[in-house]
């Protein structure tokens, strides 16, 4: 008897793994593309800079030009007829005052300024941050406060006061304010330097017998050079582009400062000299940018890094 050969069931088939999805690596992005990234990002950058520059490109290329060329139908760049006429202009001065005498005076206003904040913002700085008097939370939060009071608040009280006390056209009112500390925000951005030196500093000088004098003369001041070149820096430019404050207090053309001596080329009832103005504004330009670029790399010392941590 024969038995019939049951038949064999068809092995399944294994179905095939689906491939992963594709990840994005952008450590595999070609070097072309990273080119043109590139490329496109220093052409934006030149092209910002090219825009914020154009003014003071502008102002040192009008410097050498005539008057006929400077706001009229020439909006050429640079000039055929290039000329230092300007600067022997503005050398000879204007108003019977020497051009010499007007850099004289906005220099004594830019050191004393310096001076004068640099003196009473340490001392004021070291009395918040070191000593611990009462109400002392009180008075910060009070000066601070000042920050918040615009200037022109208190430009007609101040002014009074200073005519009652005979000292308009005198540079007291210019100067006495950064020997009383008032610029709050010098004094909060050394109360914060402050802040972030050791205290075993004061309590070791104090072991050793020293008192405050001592300690802010021989140990804070050496420690907050950051903060003070940053302070001396602010200071000083502020005070040399300052305007409205010598317009109101200054009546005297000998006593004017660069930016209020350059008020004199323009007359608006005969012809105004911009050329000889652009020439002084040029020439008082410099000062300023060599004061910056000598110290510039103490801003981000000063101010970014440690003067306003908390």
């Amino acid at each position: 008897m024969t038995t019939m050969a049951t038949p064999t069931q068809p092995k399944p088939v294994k179905q095939a793994a689906e491939a992963p999805a594709p990840v994005y690596n952008p450590k595999s992005e070609s070097a072309g593309a990273k080119r043109a990234k590139s490329v496109i990002f220093h052409i934006v950058a030149l092209a910002l800079t090219a825009v914020v520059l154009y003014p003071a490109l502008w102002m040192i290329a009008s410097s050498f030009k005539p008057n006929a060329e400077i706001g009229g139908s020439n909006t050429s760049l640079w000039s055929s007829n290039f000329s230092f006429d300007n600067f022997v202009t503005a050398m000879e001065g204007i108003g019977g005052v020497s051009t010499l005498q007007f850099f004289t005076n906005s220099l004594v206003l830019a050191v004393g300024a310096v001076v004068g904040t640099i003196l009473s913002a340490s001392v004021s700085a070291y009395a918040f941050a070191r000593i611990k008097f009462p109400g002392r939370s009180i008075f910060f939060g009070m000066m601070i406060a000042t920050l918040l009071l615009p200037f022109h608040v208190v430009i007609i009280p101040q002014y009074i006061v200073f005519q009652q006390l005979g000292l308009v056209d005198t540079y007291v009112p210019l100067l006495i304010g950064k020997f009383l500390a008032a610029d709050a925000f010098f004094v909060f951005l050394m109360v914060q330097f402050m802040r972030n030196l050791p205290a075993e500093l004061d309590e070791a000088a104090r072991i050793d017998g020293a008192g405050h004098v001592r300690i802010f003369t021989s140990i804070m001041l050496p420690l907050m050079k950051p903060a003070l070149i940053s302070t001396s820096i602010f200071s000083f430019i502020w005070s040399w582009n300052d305007f409205l404050g010598p317009l109101l207090y200054l009546n005297s053309p000998e006593k004017y400062p660069l930016p209020l001596a350059l008020r004199l080329f323009v007359d608006q009832t005969q012809s105004s000299d911009y050329g000889a103005m652009i020439a002084m504004s040029v020439m008082a330009l410099l000062p300023v940018l060599v004061f910056f670029l000598v110290f510039q790399r103490y801003i981000v010392e000063g101010v970014s890094t440690q003067g306003l941590k908390g």
